[in-house]
């Protein structure tokens, strides 16, 4: 009996009891989520950098697996899937469809997928949704610029688009650019972005340039006339001047850019350039009869999103306003849609500073 007794205890001494490797699995749980809290840390210092993200989405991958891992030596496999459904139904419930009865809208989150409302808003957070119901107390209660216009000025204006396309830019010699190292030495002016691409191929721009300008007389006949101001723009740790649109003129009201105004999540259509929702700030509204539209700019934007030929918004065509954002959490959409590598990423070097 005492030999059984010793040599129970010694395999007893040697064997790690279930409690010591689930306090052991708990320990190196604690650490993934300290890494996963640092590198989402890391990843606002470093505003928005990728590799930081891929390394966060990682982390937060290998937290799940470890968490299901677990939970099937504890529980079963059954029981874990079982456990697993409830969470998605749960999680669908809490982050979706609740939130979209009580935030009065369809889109109760998005995802940023640009860099274009920098610093504000940064590539893979996620940004909570809150619907409009009536359009005309929303903009009055954020006091946000209305003007009137007649229907016929309104159509005039979606019919030529075009003529919308202006960038502020600064002419040297042959070369075009709407960021510049100092504020003298260069022709600085709006240019149809039309007419510039047609004339690239060319070679000199010197020679055509006077082709392309969108003076006073030009922007005369448009609805919508664009005034341009100088900002400080970080680019990669140096700094510059950029060339922005800063203020726009309708009839005989003039509107500057104003960055207390809402950030809204609205949908584009099939004859705008791009094909997913857009979330900037309004910086004006245009009123036809009943009907509202709406002018956006990012802030990280040098022009409003028209000037890009993205057409007004509709008011049936905004999902809501921003009312919070989360950080990071929206990169797996971006992984899901093949938006890490995109063109998006154009902007992300530069922050203009306001």
């Amino acid at each position: 009996m005492g030999r059984r007794s010793k040599t129970r205890k010694t395999a007893s001494a040697e064997t790690p009891s279930t409690a010591q490797k689930a306090g052991s699995g708990g320990v190196r749980i604690y650490f993934l989520y300290l890494l996963l809290a640092l590198s989402i840390i890391l990843y606002i210092y470093t505003r928005s950098n990728p590799f930081v993200a891929v390394i966060a989405i990682a982390l937060f991958i290998v937290i799940i697996l470890s968490e299901f891992r677990a939970s099937v030596s504890q529980t079963g496999v059954k029981s874990t899937l079982y456990e697993l459904v409830i969470a998605v139904a749960g999680a669908f419930l809490i982050v979706w469809f609740i939130p979209s009865i009580v935030l009065g809208t369809s889109t109760p989150i998005d995802v940023v997928v640009s860099c274009s409302m920098l610093p504000v808003l940064h590539r893979g957070d996620i940004v909570v949704v809150h619907g409009i119901s009536n359009m005309s107390e929303f903009l009055d209660s954020h006091k946000v610029p209305v003007v009137n216009v007649s229907k016929a000025e309104f159509d005039s204006m979606l019919g030529n688009m075009s003529r919308e396309a202006l960038y502020p830019y600064a002419l040297n010699n042959t070369s075009l650019s709407y960021i510049i190292p100092n504020a003298s030495g260069y022709r600085i002016n709006y240019y149809n972005e039309g007419c510039i691409s047609n004339y690239l191929y060319l070679g000199d721009l010197g020679q055509y340039y006077g082709r392309c300008v969108a003076n006073a007389s030009y922007q005369s006949r448009n609805l919508v006339r664009y005034n341009y101001s100088l900002f400080n723009v970080e680019i990669g740790g140096s700094h510059g001047l950029i060339i922005s649109t800063s203020s726009i003129t309708i009839g005989n009201r003039t509107i500057i850019e104003n960055y207390s105004n809402p950030v809204i999540v609205y949908g584009t259509t099939q004859k705008d350039p791009v094909h997913e929702d857009i979330i900037h700030r309004v910086f004006a509204a245009i009123r036809v009869g009943p009907n509202y539209y709406l002018l956006t700019k990012g802030d990280n934007n040098n022009v409003l999103d028209m000037e890009s030929s993205i057409y007004p918004a509709n008011a049936t065509d905004v999902k809501g306003y921003v009312i919070a954002d989360v950080p990071l959490l929206g990169y797996p959409s971006l992984i899901l849609k093949g938006e890490i590598g995109s063109n998006l990423l154009a902007e992300c070097n530069q922050t203009i500073l306001h």
